[in-house]
């Protein structure tokens, strides 16, 4: 096992990697920006070591300065939780040439699986559903414009590398595509410095189901059971649980099953995720692979009792996992609530100041993953996201009420969040009986 490792995030989750550690007795190096050196996590960390300035491409994306900090801090491994460089396959091959352990996917299984083209070439060779499109990248407007009229419209333009709803539009005919085409290119170019696209048919109204999945390296892979991702805006996630409430028990196998022949195929190791679209036939199509842990993680930990970040620590470090799949167990329902400074009510516009009141919601059955504090100076260079509210529930209905009851506890003053609007959705009708699909938050609430 590990005895040192650094962590190459912030915020929560540089935390929640924090926790883990301590509590496997690893001692842990911290990098931070100039924007975060007031961040009160430092404190926990054994060795913290500034990087750069606030922007992340001088230091969170700074590949040289965070191999000299994990050089000078002398670490055998390196996480890198999500976002960032978790799924930047140059990074983890910098690690590995360093002598230092990624832990995360090999380089070359995060590069090709990465590519969401790639991914849906090998899913169709080991026969797991796929949406119908482009056979690879589309290079120009007309092969664009070809492929569109081919496939029937609507479609779906969608980066090649990363994730996240970037580099994502939609196209209902020529004239949207060509617009689409550009503005997805330009968003991919900018939030990963890859600008390559392919088209897909899009499947309206479905729901996004995903399996987490882990994989040692011994070729043993088991999935953890589905969370359901479908409470989204933009094809951004606000609200995920575990576990779906609408599939069905062989639909979950089915499911489960294709999920880890990709994995096997891909030579997957470590944590991931395989993303699917469940459309209301109740047939299911492949999207992507997330070659990190998630954000949403904790609802599945939350079902199954399993800790992902210390399941991801011990796989990196060499170790079997002590898990069958039919040692895996789904009890009760957990759901979790992204909470965001940002503002519903105006375009949901960012809200970075200082939190002036802070208190988060306790007792049964409620955890709560955040950094921020009452003082607390929410920085605008970074994700808006200031934490996570997730609650179990011994039933779906239960975890519902739990859940409205944590939202009303939530504090958070001086700045806006998402958490008003979120007491909305789970008043719903639709949300507490299970029937919403990733258009009801843009239908039910955007449209007002």
């Amino acid at each position: 096992m590990f005895k040192r490792i650094l962590i190459a995030n912030r915020g929560e989750i540089a935390l929640r990697i924090i926790r883990a550690c301590q509590e496997m007795g690893i001692e842990t190096v911290v990098i931070y920006s100039q924007a975060d050196k007031n961040a009160r996590y430092l404190r926990y960390a054994d060795e913290t070591i500034c990087i750069g300035p606030p922007h992340s491409i001088s230091s969170y994306l700074d590949i040289p300065s965070i191999i000299s900090a994990a050089e000078v801090a002398d670490v055998e491994a390196i996480h890198p939780g999500y976002g960032f460089l978790a799924e930047n396959g140059h990074f983890a091959e910098v690690c590995s040439s360093c002598k230092i352990v990624f832990i995360g996917p090999k380089a070359e299984t995060i590069t090709h699986v990465g590519n969401k083209s790639a991914a849906k070439q090998l899913a169709r060779k080991v026969r797991v559903p796929v949406i119908p499109g482009s056979a690879s990248v589309i290079e120009n407007e007309k092969e664009a414009l070809k492929e569109a009229r081919r496939l029937n419209y609507p479609v779906l333009i969608k980066a090649s590398a990363g994730g996240g709803g970037r580099g994502m539009r939609v196209a209902h005919n020529d004239i949207s595509l060509v617009n689409a085409y550009l503005a997805a290119r330009a968003e991919a170019e900018a939030a990963f410095d890859n600008s390559s696209v392919y088209l897909e048919k899009f499947i309206e109204n479905p729901r996004h189901v995903e399996f987490q999945v882990l994989c040692d390296n011994f070729g043993n892979i088991i999935h953890l059971g589905e969370r359901d991702c479908s409470l989204q805006r933009r094809h951004q996630k606000l609200i995920e649980e575990s576990p779906c409430p609408v599939l069905t028990k062989s639909q979950r196998k089915k499911m489960g099953d294709a999920a880890k022949r990709l994995c096997k195929a891909a030579g997957y190791v470590n944590a991931g995720t395989v993303e699917f679209l469940l459309d209301n036939k109740g047939d299911f199509y492949f999207m992507e692979v997330n070659a990190r842990i998630q954000v949403e993680h904790p609802v599945t930990e939350m079902v199954t009792g399993i800790d992902l970040i210390k399941a991801q620590i011990e796989i990196a470090a060499g170790e079997p996992l002590n898990l069958k799949q039919d040692d895996i167990e789904i009890n009760g329902c957990s759901i979790e609530c992204r909470i965001n400074a940002e503002d519903a009510s105006d375009s949901f516009r960012p809200c970075p100041g200082v939190i002036k009141e802070y208190f988060q919601p306790g007792g049964r059955g409620v955890r709560v993953d955040s950094h921020v504090y009452a003082g607390y100076k929410i920085p605008s260079f970074y994700d808006s996201m200031i934490g996570k509210l997730v609650v179990r529930g011994d039933t779906r209905s239960n975890a519902i009420a739990i859940l409205k009851r944590a939202l009303n506890e939530y504090v958070v003053e001086g700045v806006e969040t998402t958490i008003p609007f979120y007491k909305e959705i789970v008043k719903h009708p639709r949300f507490e009986e299970g029937d919403f699909d990733t258009q009801f938050i843009e239908n039910s609430f955007m449209s007002r």
